[in-house]
Order: C-alpha cells, then sequence, then structure tokens
C-alpha cells in the first residue's frame, strides 16, 4: 500500500541542520530541566516510601490538603493531583520510610475528613523500602545500557558484518562497567561514562551504521525523559519498560531505512551518497508514515481511555513514537552522513599530499 506517491522526492537530508540544531535545543533544556529540578521525579518504585491515593468529593488544592495532614505529622508529604482533574483524586507520597503501614489509610482518611467532611476515599496504598527502591532504579539504569549495547552488537553484524569486533567492544565494556559497580562508583555517572564510550569506539572502530543508530536511541530516550521533566510526570517501573519499548521501536524505523541505504548503495554506485540517502528516507516514507500513524492511534487510544494506571506508560510511548520516527530520519541517518563525509574528507587530504 503506497501511502504517498512513489517519486515524491523530500529534501529530508537537506534540512538536517535544522534538525540537529533541533534536537540539540531539545536535549539542552532535558538536561537544564532535570538539573534544575534536581534530577528525574522518580516514583516511588525508584526513592521509596509511602504512596496513597485519595479522592475527594469536592476540589481543594495541594496545600489544603498539606494543612489537613498536620493532624498525622505527614505535612511534609509531596502532593500531586493524579489524572483528570475533574477526578478530583490525588497522590500523597510519604517520603518517611519508618512509618507503619498498619493503619495509615484510616489515619489519612480521618485527617482529611475532619478538615473537609466526607467524600473521602482511599484508592491505594503502596509502599516500597528505601534499599529495594535503589536497586531497581539501578537495575532499569542497567537494562537501558545493556539494551543499547546489545542493540549495537545487532546492528554492527547485520550491516557491516563485523560481529567479532562488536562483539569485543561489548564485552569490554560490560566488563568494565562491571568491575566499576563492585567498586561503588555511582551507577548514574558510571552509564553516562560507558555511553560516551560507546559512541566513541563506533566512531574509532567504523561501526558507522551502529553509531548513528545509538545516536537516536540515546536521542529518543533522552527526549522523552524530557517531555516527564517538563509536565512533572512521575518515572515508574511502568515508564522504563516504555523506555524499552522505544527503543526496539525506533530501531525497527531505523533498520528500515538503513536498509534500504545498504541496497541502493549497490544499486547507485556513481551518485553522491547524499543523494542515495535521501532517495532510500523517501523510499521509505509510506512505510514509516503508516507504522507510525497506526501505532499513535492505539497509544493515544490507552492515553485517553486507559486509565490512571497505564496513563504515564500511554504517555512516554506516545512521545517515543513521535520522536522515534522523527530520529530516524533527522538523526539516525545524517549521523551515518556525518561520518561519511568526515572519512571521505579525510580520504582525500591523504590522496593530495601523496601526489605532492
Amino acid at each position: 500500500m503506497e501511502f504517498v506517491k512513489p517519486d515524491i522526492n523530500i529534501n529530508f537530508i537537506g534540512r538536517r541542520n535544522i534538525a540537529f540544531i533541533l534536537s540539540g535545543t531539545l536535549i539542552v533544556c532535558t538536561v537544564l530541566l532535570l538539573w534544575w529540578n534536581g534530577g528525574p521525579n522518580y516514583g516511588v518504585d525508584f526513592t521509596g516510601g509511602v504512596i496513597v491515593q485519595v479522592r475527594l468529593d469536592k476540589k481543594h488544592t495541594p496545600s489544603e490538603i498539606r494543612e489537613a495532614l498536620k493532624a498525622v505529622q505527614l505535612e511534609n508529604s509531596i502532593i500531586q493531583e493524579f489524572g483528570d482533574r475533574n477526578h478530583l483524586e490525588f497522590l500523597i507520597r510519604i517520603i518517611k520510610t519508618d512509618v507503619a503501614l498498619t493503619g495509615l489509610g484510616e489515619k489519612v482518611k480521618q485527617a482529611l475528613v475532619a478538615e473537609f467532611g466526607k467524600g473521602v476515599e482511599i484508592r491505594r496504598i503502596e509502599m516500597v523500602g528505601p534499599r529495594v527502591g535503589k536497586d531497581l532504579r539501578q537495575k532499569a539504569l542497567f537494562a537501558i545500557f545493556y539494551s543499547l549495547l546489545f542493540i549495537a552488537i545487532y546492528i554492527s553484524g547485520r550491516f557491516e558484518l563485523k560481529w567479532m569486533m562488536s562483539i569485543v567492544m561489548a564485552g569490554s565494556l560490560a566488563f568494565v562497567v562491571y568491575v566499576a559497580t563492585i567498586i561503588g562508583m555511582s551507577v548514574t555517572w558510571l552509564i553516562i561514562l560507558a555511553m560516551i564510550a560507546i559512541l566513541v569506539l563506533c566512531w574509532v572502530m567504523k561501526l558507522k551504521y551502529a553509531l548513528g543508530a545509538i545516536v537516536a536511541l540515546i536521542h529518543d530516550v533522552i527526549i522523552t525523559v524530557g517531555m516527564f521533566a517538563f509536565t512533572d510526570k512521575e518515572i515508574s517501573l511502568s515508564v522504563v519498560a516504555a523506555l524499552l519499548t522505544i527503543v526496539g521501536y525506533s530501531l525497527n524505523d531505523t533498520i528500515i531505512v538503513f536498509d534500504r541505504i545498504r541496497e541502493n548503495i549497490k544499486k547507485l554506485r556513481r551518485k553522491p551518497f547524499d543523494e542515495i540517502m535521501n532517495k532510500s528516507i523517501n523510499e521509505t516514507l509510506s512505510r514509516t508514515i503508516l507504522t507510525s500513524s497506526t501505532t499513535l492511534i492505539v497509544v493515544i487510544s490507552l492515553f485517553i481511555l486507559g486509565g490512571n494506571v497505564i496513563h504515564n506508560f500511554a504517555f512516554a510511548m506516545l512521545v517515543g513514537i513521535v520522536v522515534g520516527t522523527y530520529s530516524s530520519i533527522f538523526v539516525a541517518s545524517p549521523v551515518l552522513l556525518l561520518w561519511h563525509d568526515d572519512r571521505s574528507g579525510n580520504h582525500v587530504k591523504t590522496q593530495a599530499r601523496s601526489h605532492k
């Protein structure tokens, strides 16, 4: 099925500098937002503590709820509106980890009833210890890191037949990360340094397809996390599952484009590389639009109708699909072109020196 005309010729590659500026701006904004907020807004899954979800029958502000909780010494809790504002639901995040769970819901309910009258409903109570939360946070970071690492192996073997080179690179990085965790290095900084090392090694070892794919995937994850920081939504285990799903979805789009680029390089050897790349993106455009739009319909339905439990998961998927589709066209392919231009330029300079 052709959604767009087969002979369409949109100059995607010609607009790559605009895309780089846009992506760079979004990434810088994400970093600044995370720095301003003191890091991501982790949910109780990762921070530890108690969450009490309450529903009221009348409109009240978080400040009024916090004032009511003074009666049970929980006025320092973090209070957020939850879901649709018309539902009048709130999440009360109790940071204290030494709070007794038994009878806590009843205490909170009595305090709110005393202040606001009847019509207070306790929807759920969850508790996670600080040690468990820390372990889950570390495992979530490692899950994202190792998924990107194994993707680098797959892309290198799939497109460049450099299986052993990529396996040695991945094995070395995995071993260094393992040793660093044993000696107590901060997991967050460890993962950041390891990701930078992956990108540098891909460049040095000429794993150009892996480099383009990894840059695009890191781009997608960072911007999705940035949207959570911008909207002040919590990052929970379900959101990490969404991030891993986004990585897989975006990779699938990128592989389709890379496959067509590789095919056209063989067929159109005399054409400039940027023309081959642009033609390949246009040829896969119909498939990209159809896949993304049909997936978006499902995710939007989940976001609107799925309820509060999967709201953040659907939001992450919604952002990830849009950003992932964009990055397959405007990030992964242009990075491949940057590598090609740089190597070609160096090759030409070397030849010029040899003729002097």
